[in-house]
């Protein structure tokens, strides 16, 4: 009985994520909230691809990495301000050339994207003003400040350090003429706050505690790591003055991208339908679990998709269509295993754990070597590859839970109806024995 009941249990959550994982369906009353669309990549939704090559030339070697990385940042930022959703924002390096590829899946004004990400980043201080009313820093906090002389073209360089506890902070060099800016700064707005911004927005506020000399400074706060590193980056992308230049452009149609959703959906149709037929006719009725255990797997991996959420592209589709035919591929050992076992004369409840026993090592083993493999493929790939890489990573993990835990549940469920006498076909002839 209870095994019956986890079954059920089973079958209720991914009847759930099928609900949820269905893109027409809305979710009711306050579950609204989690009804989110699919995430389309610049192949199936369409829009456009711009590559720029960064001239570094006058950026010393030891500066260039971060240097680029602060670029891609900045487009990023503009992008976003632009209202792109989750816009694909990559640095490479291609024949000897940085460059920095920018996918902007569903936007079509080529020429205002272009306009927005072309400029040269641009870094100011802004100090506070005297000449506002309390009631108007309340409305707009931002209105406190007003440019100063100092800007990007007077820092040398920043980076991230650590001071004697372990804590970062980011260091601050300036040329002769911005150290003395800095110092007569400093020195007029002690206790007060100095902004610092890039493009027109503020990316750090710091408080001045006292006069500054000698055109070095720190950024102190409680900051992790990973956020001194990125204000580093954003302040030497402004000071640094590297220019992009747009190389290369490419607009891919709507229209196109619903043609290769079409195909992609069509192939995994029929694929499936293949499988179907496969296992009705090899298994019988573990062959029919095997399927029922499929349709909870693809359930459950396209709400995850949903919930992450992973951008699919053409690619994406393809691992997720590979991860399938591999969780059937461990159905399959494991069935073979069951055959071996019955064959021998053991009883149905020991050849299914029996079965299962046998055949973990060789798909532990293999599921590894894959996940290990997409690893791999999303770390050195391109974009394509990394859509390729995630959904194959994410498919063979769920694949696992499919076949080791679903259909070994379902297998047991039924031995058990039929241990109770409920069962009217014998076991044996559904295995294809």
């Amino acid at each position: 009985m209870k095994i019956r009941l986890i079954a059920t249990g089973i079958l209720i959550v991914g009847l759930a994520a099928a609900y949820f994982a269905y893109p027409v369906f809305g979710m009711p009353g306050f579950l609204s909230r989690l009804d989110l669309p699919y995430r389309l990549g610049l192949d199936l939704q369409g829009g456009i691809h711009l590559v720029y090559r960064a001239d570094l030339s006058n950026v010393s070697d030891d500066q260039q990495a971060d240097a680029l990385e602060g670029l891609r940042d900045v487009i990023e930022r503009r992008v976003n301000f632009f209202g792109v959703s989750e816009p694909q924002v990559r640095t490479q390096r291609t024949l000897g050339e940085d460059h920095i590829s920018v996918k902007l899946a569903g936007v079509f004004d080529a020429e205002g994207a272009i306009a927005l990400i072309g400029e040269t980043p641009f870094l100011e201080f802004h100090v506070e003003r005297n000449d506002v009313s309390t009631s108007t820093i309340t409305e707009n906090p931002l209105a406190l400040y007003t440019p100063s002389e100092l800007n990007g073209q007077y820092l040398r360089n920043a980076r991230m350090d650590f001071d004697e506890f372990g804590k970062p902070y980011v260091y601050l060099v300036f040329n002769d003429e911005g150290a003395a800016i800095f110092e007569r700064l400093t020195e007029e707005n002690i206790g007060k706050t100095i902004a610092i911004y890039l493009d027109g927005l503020p990316i750090s506020i710091p408080t001045v505690q006292q006069k500054i000399s000698g055109g070095t400074a720190q950024i102190t706060g409680q900051f992790a790591p990973e956020e001194a590193r990125l204000l580093a980056q954003r302040l030497n992308s402004g000071a640094l003055r590297a220019p992009i230049e747009l190389i290369a452009q490419e607009r891919v149609e709507a229209s196109h991208g619903t043609e290769s959703l079409e195909k992609s959906f069509f192939a995994g149709l029929i694929g499936f339908g293949f499988i179907m037929i496969f296992m009705l006719a090899w298994y019988r009725l573990p062959g029919l679990v095997a399927i029922v255990a499929l349709l909870l797997y693809v359930a459950l991996s396209l709400a995850i998709f949903k919930l992450i959420p992973v951008t699919f592209t053409t690619a994406g589709i393809a691992g997720f269509i590979l991860s399938l035919g591999m969780a059937v591929d461990a159905n399959i050992l494991i069935f073979e295993r069951m055959k071996e076992e019955l064959k021998k004369g053991k009883s149905l409840s020991r050849s299914i754990e029996e079965g299962f026993f046998r055949a973990w090592s060789a798909i532990r083993d293999s599921n590894i070597s894959s996940i290990l493999t997409a690893l791999i493929l999303w770390y050195f790939g391109t974009d394509a590859v990394k859509g390729f890489a995630l959904t194959l990573g994410i498919g063979i993990v769920v694949s696992m839970l499919s076949a080791i835990v679903i259909t070994r549940t379902f297998l047991r469920a039924i031995h058990s109806r039929k241990h109770t006498g409920e069962g009217k076909i014998p076991f044996l002839y559904q295995m294809g024995i």
